[in-house]
């Protein structure tokens, strides 16, 4: 279990410097250490929540998130979220999805075009936020993330904003959704959580620390855009790692 707190540590610094809350990689830290994938999302998002909480702070503080813009983008990801966050899936779907939903984002993390484009704020419907935030959401509610992974190379394609601005968004995506996302999940009646919860405590101070940490560094210091290289070549390698349990699992 000390491993796997270093592991979440690290997680939660490298994403909080880039304003995610690293629930994808927690996700499938603890689907490879064999925990009960019934209660991953549970724990996942509660670590979502205690990283995030403090990087939009952060980036609040610093004047890099402005809620009158960001807000269409929550409109509809906070109940698609915990929709999602309710459905009921087997095992071997569940690391299926979550194997390629991180591979996708690995893919668009990397794709630099998306990071080098001015900052500009062109013209588009109004209902292009809103449905883009509700599929999101919907996504992260399934799986048990915050969906700021898939937020980010999004707001990049529609140049929203610069790139603080974009990780102070995507960092209150991040918590919205995820505060949805385990109300779904708590809706299911998940009797081990608590037990889970207990014997993963160790986990949740891990990532406070590193969330701290790594928001400081991406409010301030640090070109986002480096740390999001990092963080896409992590996504990719654990994406790799589940899609080779989920081949297993169809053999």
């Amino acid at each position: 279990m000390i491993l796997l707190a270093l592991a979440f540590f690290v997680t939660a610094l490298f994403y909080a410097a880039a304003g995610f809350g690293g629930g994808s990689t927690y996700t499938a830290l603890l689907v490879l250490g064999g925990t009960d994938y019934r209660v991953v999302p549970v724990i996942s998002l509660i670590c979502n929540i205690l990283v995030v909480t403090v990087g939009t702070w952060r980036f609040a503080r610093e004047g890099h998130l402005d809620w009158r813009r960001s807000w269409p983008l929550f409109i509809l990801s906070v109940p698609a979220a915990w929709f999602g966050g309710r459905l009921q899936i087997g095992e071997t779907l569940f690391v299926g999805l979550l194997a390629l939903s991180l591979f996708v984002a690995g893919l668009l993390m990397l794709w630099q075009p998306y990071w080098q484009r001015e900052a500009a704020s062109p013209r588009r419907a109004r209902w292009v936020e809103p449905a883009a935030g509700g599929v999101l959401g919907f996504l992260a509610g399934v799986v048990g993330i915050g969906g700021g992974i898939f937020l980010a190379p999004s707001l990049y394609l529609l140049r929203w904003g610069a790139p603080r601005a974009i990780a102070a968004t995507c960092a209150a995506f991040i918590l919205v959704n995820s505060i949805a996302g385990l109300a779904g999940q708590a809706s299911k009646g998940l009797s081990a959580a608590g037990a889970a919860m207990a014997d993963h405590a160790v986990l949740f101070p891990a990532v406070v620390i590193g969330g701290f940490v790594g928001s400081g560094i991406g409010a301030k210091r640090i070109d986002p855009k480096w740390v999001r290289v990092l963080t896409a070549l992590l996504i990719l390698y654990v994406a790799v790692r589940l899609a080779l349990r989920f081949r297993d699992a169809m053999a």
